[in-house]
């Protein structure tokens, strides 16, 4: 598959003038001092054609920077960065028309219109054909359940409801990338699994490449196969979730449902990290097979579940190191 965006050394520094220091002479003053602050810094990746990739990092650590050097909003200090073949910050206009963006904090529909005029008049900024945009409408209105409030004023739309509204918006002209910052944030749960079938939707069905940045990690699990994780501007991994779940994801918890209640069991290579009446949560690291017949040797078991690390904890395992 070819690659739709190339980063190559990429980097952003911002500049800050902060009151400091004093000036001598015929007058005494606070003279600026410049500070530096390295928000991307010599990041390099590739995403492929009709890939949906996770783009993570804790609060901070230049995630929005990148998506906004991607997209040309901002300009890199240094390195390279191509996407559809243009370069963002310099054919900004024609990438337009080639990407679509949703921030999760910001709407691009018109507040006091219906949102189905928000449609008609982004069909017309994007110069989608008439019949082109009402048959993805008509999709739209299928996937995202939008037929009850087309005709509403934006400003009168629930949270969930703009949201859907807002990815119809992104995803009307065809765009080959999208970029998604945060699409589920204060999102219920029916509304955060409308949002993720869709999106699972127009990425297998369309082919559309869609990168995902997001701090509810279950939508990374259900929805991603490749993990791009920054941390203080630097990239820290890139490849499959299941690399890093494999890779970091050591100790698996044996839930152990006994017949009477009975206290924490104490066994070798294993740490009881909860209990709650005749059930006990074990750590344990190695082999599950060896933990398991040590347990039913030791207890009387009416049940065994093991449990994998989730995607959160094998994160923080990542930032913590």
């Amino acid at each position: 598959m070819s690659a739709l965006v190339e980063a190559e050394h990429l980097a952003k520094t911002f500049v800050r003038r902060q009151r400091g220091g004093l000036r001598q002479g015929l007058r005494r003053g606070l003279r600026p001092v410049r500070a530096e602050h390295r928000a991307v810094d010599d990041v390099s990746f590739e995403i492929a054609e009709g890939e949906f990739v996770g783009y993570l990092g804790p609060n901070g650590a230049g995630k929005s920077t990148t998506i906004k050097m991607l997209t040309g909003i901002l300009v890199p200090s240094s390195g390279r960065v191509q996407v559809a073949g243009l370069d963002p910050s310099r054919q900004r206009v024609e990438l337009a028309r080639r990407v679509g963006v949703v921030f999760g904090q910001r709407t691009q529909l018109w507040w006091d219109l219906p949102l189905r005029d928000s449609y008609e008049l982004l069909r017309h900024v994007y110069r989608v054909p008439a019949a082109d945009a009402a048959s993805q409408l008509d999709r739209f209105v299928d996937l995202l359940d939008l037929g009850a409030f087309l005709d509403t004023p934006v400003r009168q739309l629930s949270l969930g409801q703009r949201m859907r509204g807002d990815l119809a918006a992104a995803f009307l002209h065809r765009p080959s990338l999208v970029y998604l910052d945060e699409p589920t944030i204060g999102l219920d749960v029916v509304a955060k699994a409308a949002v993720r079938r869709f999106l699972a939707a127009e990425n297998a069905e369309q082919g559309t490449t869609i990168v995902l940045t997001s701090h509810d990690l279950a939508d990374v699990e259900r929805l991603c196969r490749r993990a791009l994780v920054i941390d203080h501007g630097r990239l820290v991994h890139d490849g499959a979730l299941a690399d890093l779940v494999a890779r970091l994801g050591s100790g698996r918890t044996l839930v152990v449902t006994t017949v009477d209640p009975v206290p924490p069991i104490e066994l070798p290579g294993t740490e009881v990290v909860r209990t709650d009446g005749p059930k006990q949560w074990l750590r344990f690291d190695g082999n599950p097979a060896a933990v398991i017949a040590a347990v039913a040797a030791a207890v009387d078991v009416v049940d065994l579940t093991i449990e994998e690390p989730s995607v959160e904890q094998v994160i923080a395992r990542l930032f913590a190191r």
